[in-house]
């Protein structure tokens, strides 16, 4: 995870800093040995050894800082942005991740897909698979259980120098969340299969299930970071995704089908940066399955490592108003040519903008409303997707420019969004008093439009999922730390008047991964992939 944020950072051109966990000061000086060794610069790749805290007061509130990227915990994310509301900030903030099996799955293969995400690595992945939600049919099937326990029991755990062992130490001792998931059962839970030391070594857990879970137990809602896998009942599938989206974590989730419907259901409703369709939780390749989440799993853009998008955020990007040879037609591209259709004022300004919102639509239909596998394992399916955020909020100011700001409408209607328009109350510029008279030909019967300062625009921010401004001078301190309270992402970034740039403001980023074929028998899907090929 490190040397991907690395890479990426340096690629882009900038000086990086790594402050690594305090223990993984060993690991993160030799990443940075093998960097210098391929001739990076020390002073490109600095090493900074450090406690939390101190990184906390100095690094931080540094405006020498334009980025900062972490993988922790949110508490400490929230922290960060605490000290520094407007932190240009990349957080992966881990997750509670739930594999579903239905009673339509294959069962052995589920159990080894399941064991290997709870357990490998100790379960110390924030991908790894800590919730298992069973269809009542199997849940209530006591071979399946005990085949569940035979296989997680059987797995070796020692010291990584026995090649018989498949789990090493732990990173930490026991603490936290999973200190207390070791000594405490909510009410209806047992042990299947309780918690265990190897070697009396207090580093050395062996894998534990607990059976029973409820609703909105401790080990329903909360990370833990270890071997623990707490399994739950649903009555249908519908039931389950309901439990796993109940979590507020949205990482990574996997299903156990065969059947395609059942699949289909799934991948629509469950709310997850990474799915997996019968495979593990875990695992995740650069390219293949572009990593990062939503919810409480993420803060920030969302732009997924090791995906084509994630290097840009790294980068000030900004646009000379060149030629844009790509365009294409859309229904919000002609509710603007009808807007402007007879304008006497601002014509030239207004063409200019009927142009780039045709570019943009060029883009929405080859890019944004595309699936996309870009490696074509025999196989196994990875689609890349985009997912439209479902309400913005846009910030206009008598300073933006009015190309960008009606282009700002357009793309935020392209993407299907819910907008909510925010002004100022009052208005002398006018190319604003225009467009406040003529927006809502722009706009659907959802959307609303307000005239009003600052302080009043705040009501907005927990009623969307992302803010939009034009300009970062625009957006005061008040705006980051309620947008902080309600983990809303504002993106500030100038207006770039290129589709594939521009338009990622509306969009999430989800990786599908199915491993559709049946212990080598690639079935229908194997036939469709070769006729297209």
């Amino acid at each position: 995870i490190p040397t991907g944020g690395v890479a990426a950072s340096l690629a882009a051109g900038n000086t990086v800093l790594i402050k690594p966990a305090s223990n993984a000061v060993l690991c993160a000086y030799m990443m940075c040995e093998c960097f210098w060794a391929a001739g990076v610069s020390k002073k490109a790749l600095q090493f900074i050894p450090t406690p939390g805290k101190l990184a906390g007061e100095v690094l931080i509130p540094d405006n020498k800082i334009d980025f900062l990227i972490f993988t922790g915990g949110e508490q400490t994310a929230y922290e960060m942005l605490k000290i520094k509301p407007d932190l240009h900030l990349s957080a992966e903030t881990g997750g509670k991740d739930a594999t579903i099996v239905t009673s339509l799955a294959d069962k052995d293969q589920a159990i080894k897909n399941v064991v290997a995400s709870a357990f490998n690595n100790s379960g110390q992945k924030c991908s790894a698979t800590s919730l298992l939600v069973l269809e009542k049919e199997l849940y209530e099937d006591s071979n399946f259980i005990d085949n569940l326990v035979d296989v997680a029991s059987s797995l070796e755990v020692g010291s990584v120098w026995d090649f018989k062992n498949r789990i090493g130490t732990l990173s930490d001792l026991p603490q936290g969340n999973l200190n207390k998931a070791l000594h405490h059962l909510d009410n209806q839970e047992q042990w299947v299969l309780e918690p265990s030391l190897a070697e009396e070594n207090p580093y050395m857990l062996k894998p534990a299930i607990r059976y029973g879970t409820q609703a909105g137990d401790f080990c329903h809602m909360n990370e833990l970071f270890g071997p623990v896998l707490s399994v739950l009942k649903a009555d249908s599938l519908n039931d389950a995704i309901e439990l796993v989206n109940a979590t507020g974590y949205g990482l990574t989730s996997g299903i156990e089908s065969l059947d395609k419907r059942e699949q289909q259901t799934w991948q629509e409703r469950l709310k997850a940066g990474n799915l997996y369709i019968n495979r593990m939780t875990t695992g995740a390749i650069v390219l293949r399955q572009p990593f990062g989440g939503m919810g409480k799993s993420a803060i920030g853009s969302g732009r997924k490592a090791g995906g084509l998008n994630y290097v840009a955020q790294f980068m000030d990007i900004s646009s000379t108003g060149a030629l844009l040879l790509k365009s294409a037609k859309h229904v919000q591209v002609e509710r603007l040519t009808a807007l402007l259709d007879g304008e006497r004022f601002f014509t030239q300004t207004l063409n200019d903008a009927i142009r780039i919102a045709s570019h943009f639509a060029s883009f929405l239909y080859d890019e944004f409303l595309q699936e996309h596998d870009y490696v074509n394992v025999r196989g196994e399916s990875n689609i890349i997707r985009y997912l439209p955020i479902k309400s913005i909020l846009l910030r206009l100011e008598e300073s933006n420019n009015l190309v960008e700001m009606l282009v700002s409408i357009i793309a935020i209607k392209m993407s299907g969004a819910t907008l909510i328009l925010s002004m100022p109350k009052e208005i002398s510029n006018e190319h604003m008093l225009w467009l406040h008279d003529k927006v809502t030909m722009l706009l659907d019967s959802n959307d609303e439009v307000y005239l009003e300062d600052v302080d009043s625009m705040l009501t907005h921010v927990p009623m969307v999922e992302r803010i939009r401004f034009l300009d970062k001078e625009s957006c005061q301190s008040s705006v980051y730390t309620l947008a902080r309270k309600h983990s809303v992402h504002i993106a500030t970034e100038p207006f770039i008047s290129h589709g594939r740039i521009e338009l990622m403001h509306y969009f999430y980023e989800q990786s599908i991964s199915n491993s559709y074929h049946r212990y080598g028998n690639l079935g229908r899907k194997g036939l469709q992939n070769k006729e297209n090929h």
